[in-house]
């Protein structure tokens, strides 16, 4: 069975930070790490922070978006994380990638920790919470695929984890707390849940920070390693909505409706259309996507034209959630051609015909 703190690395530039007298404290993941929630598992930990380290300035650039996994991430870490100079940043993606094929997610999780280690300026830990799913593989011992595959990366990157859906298990084991103040739902903790994974985390910071700084650990770190997958999505970068050709009734609106999206590129109308074109081997588009939200008929290359099925579950709301459509990561690296028209998907679960686009990724 995996330790619950895995000590990989000294955390050099968190180290520094606190000593620099400012430090910025970077988190990204899903519900769980969402901050708008008000109390989940980073509250803890922040005010941890501001309590040990009083005479530090402490920002916080709390980046999680519920239901959303590495996929999305990816895109916005420069912008969400890197150009808001994070000295250490938090990922928790293992619930939300687990329903992802082990190939895909090893891609975008790859490619996000190696924008996040480029130039050796940031520590990065990754913590793993709990769903339902994990339940029967923890308790014959096991770790479940989604975190052993992270856990590889780990190694590989010799990035430190935490394993706090494994530190709250062991206090239900312990009766120090009740599944129903843990999990009510079996994946959004309570309070009292959010504060035992921020106690896990907690503990392992006072460990690194207690710690004695080795005088042999080099300023600047070496080079990344050789990737795991080659095919990782390291190189992402996105597609300026200038650079989009449109037909019908587009506009391009400041976006209110959800803070995560500065600008979105919008319409309703059923016929209405866009082509664009990118070098790269991969298209995604971030959208402000709910049932309210159109299906819409693509070709790549004047190939065929296929029509989306996007599932929307019960849970998802009409409108506002942020989510990540790959419309393919696996074409030559050469010019590709795409075209696109918006369409009612004429389902249940298809309500609107609102095509609302935040991002236009391009996988490289």
């Amino acid at each position: 069975m995996m330790e619950i703190w895995n000590h990989r690395r000294p955390l050099r530039h968190l180290r520094k930070a606190i000593d620099s007298g400012t430090l910025t404290l970077g988190f990204i993941g899903g519900s769980i790490t969402d901050a708008r929630s008000r109390n989940n598992w980073p509250e803890p930990v922040i005010a941890w922070f501001a309590e040990t380290y009083p005479q530090v300035r402490l920002f916080v650039e709390n980046a999680a978006i519920g239901g959303t996994g590495s996929e999305l991430a990816v895109f916005r870490a420069e912008h969400d994380l890197i150009e808001r100079q994070c000295d250490i940043v938090f990922i928790d993606y293992a619930v939300n990638d687990n329903e992802e094929p082990a190939e895909r997610r090893l891609k975008t999780r790859e490619g996000l920790m190696r924008k996040l280690l480029h130039g050796a300026m940031r520590d990065v830990v990754l913590v793993h919470t709990f769903c339902q799913s994990f339940y029967p593989e923890m308790m014959a011992g096991g770790v479940p695929a989604s975190i052993a595959d992270f856990e590889k990366l780990a190694d590989h990157y010799q990035t430190g984890s935490v394993w706090m859906g494994k530190y709250a298990w062991e206090e239900i084991k312990r009766g120090r707390m009740r599944w129903e103040e843990w999990l009510p739902d079996g994946l959004h903790p309570t309070e009292r849940g959010s504060l035992s994974y921020a106690g896990s985390v907690i503990a392992y910071l006072e460990k690194e920070l207690s710690e004695p700084m080795l005088a042999a650990i080099p300023d600047q770190a070496s080079p990344l390693p050789e990737p795991m997958h080659r095919g990782n999505w390291e190189r992402t970068s996105s597609l300026p909505f200038s650079d989009i050709v449109t037909e019908g009734p587009w506009a391009i609106r400041r976006w209110p409706h959800l803070e995560w999206i500065d600008q979105a590129l919008t319409t309703s109308a059923i016929g209405a259309r866009l082509q664009l074109s990118f070098v790269g081997r991969g298209l995604s588009f971030g959208l402000d996507f709910g049932k309210y939200s159109c299906e819409f008929r693509y070709r790549l290359d004047r190939g065929p034209w296929e029509t989306t099925h996007i599932p929307r579950p019960d849970w998802v709301p009409n409108e506002g959630w942020y989510r990540v459509l790959t419309i393919a990561d696996d074409l030559p690296h050469t010019t590709h051609e795409f075209e696109m028209e918006v369409v009612h998907g004429n389902t249940a679960e298809c309500k609107g015909t609102n095509c609302r686009i935040g991002l236009i990724g391009i996988i490289g």
